[in-house]
């Protein structure tokens, strides 16, 4: 596996779209549920085992090489509330642009002509690793740093929170996003949608429509 590669997918600064988005950070700080580092560090863990195991699955199983339509199709049904869905397949179409220009393939010109919209973040990002020389194994673990990275970023901006603590929660979760992947790897390995994960955050998806319609706010998620 290509350790340039994972580190490079895995950066923030990688020219994905990511860092415009809060992973639903935003409207929990407005909601009053995260508002110091032992809140965030309760939501970061949550949206791991939730948003994040079933991002993951998907990318390990797109990366093993599983058909983008029906995993896309998975993704779908995984992401009820219109706002993700219209989130998840624009943060795609700019990974898919910015992995096209790193790692030309011919997956991924198939993938962009498959879905001219956009298909879904996890469904790219599994593609994206497979055509940079990742694993399964390293596409999930992206997908899980990612679920818990993003928000973690957010909350330093929205609330002020000393980036020292913030690094020190994101390690504490190390063996639990080493878990994760390896949960979401041995459900791609059957190859087959229905044994994917499909963990579900309901109040993720309440805030990502409550948060849809805010008409001054940072993130644009």
């Amino acid at each position: 596996m290509s350790l340039a590669a994972l580190l490079l997918l895995s950066d923030g600064r990688f020219p994905a779209g990511g860092h415009a988005h809060s992973g639903g950070a935003e409207a929990a700080v407005k909601a009053g549920r995260v508002h110091d580092s032992a809140s965030m560090a309760a939501f970061l863990t949550g949206r791991l085992h939730t948003s994040g195991l079933t991002a993951a699955g998907l990318a390990a199983a797109a990366a093993a090489g599983q058909g983008h339509a029906e995993l896309d199709e998975a993704a779908d049904a995984r992401t009820p509330a219109p706002a993700l869905r219209a989130t998840s397949r624009r943060l795609g179409r700019q990974l898919l642009r910015a992995a096209r220009a790193a790692w030309p393939h011919p997956d991924l010109d198939r993938l962009a002509a498959g879905h001219p919209r956009g298909a879904h973040q996890p469904v790219v990002l599994g593609v994206a690793a497979r055509a940079a020389g990742l694993t399964p194994g390293g596409a999930a673990a992206v997908a899980a740093y990612e679920s818990v990275n993003g928000p973690a970023t957010a909350c330093v901006r929205l609330l002020g929170l000393d980036p020292y603590e913030v690094a020190a929660a994101l390690a504490r979760l190390g063996p639990q996003l080493d878990a994760v992947a390896a949960a979401a790897v041995e459900a791609a390995s059957h190859h087959d949608v229905d044994r994917l994960p499909a963990a579900s955050a309901p109040l993720l998806d309440l805030y990502a429509e409550q948060h849809h319609s805010w008409k001054v706010r940072l993130f644009a998620s």
